[in-house]
């Protein structure tokens, strides 16, 4: 069966850090392209990276270039989103989420496997 399980979200003050975790199971991690999404309320689900599958690709919203930083470790089954410099706009649910591709893009209906999300606040 196939899971996603987005952990490491939590409270932080303006300028701050996170790092974001999403284990994978139930399939063959080097075969997935891997994105992670952000959802706030009242507002259209965003994709903010990705990485294909065997990092043939990686790509960034403009809105989180520069401060967030996406990694993967197949040998764990597990995709990062190192986040620095954060914001009270980047408060939101984020969630992770796979496709079966080389190269990964930042349209959520490319992904056909969603986790369940975690929460991320940014506030002082």
């Amino acid at each position: 069966q196939l899971q996603l399980a987005e952990s490491g979200g939590g409270l932080v003050q303006p300028g701050g850090s996170l790092r974001l975790s999403c284990r994978v199971s139930g399939l063959t991690l080097d075969d997935y392209a891997i994105g992670w999404f952000r959802q706030a309320p009242g507002k259209e689900r965003e994709g903010i990276s990705c990485v294909g599958s065997r990092g043939a690709s990686i790509n960034y919203a403009d809105s989180v270039k520069g401060r967030f930083t996406i990694s993967r470790d197949n040998a764990k089954n597990t995709v990062y989103l190192q986040m620095n410099g954060l914001k009270p706009e980047d408060t939101a649910a984020y969630y992770c989420a796979a496709d079966r591709a080389a190269y990964c893009g930042l349209g959520f209906y490319n992904y056909e496997y969603w986790g369940q999300g975690t929460q991320v606040i940014v506030s002082s």
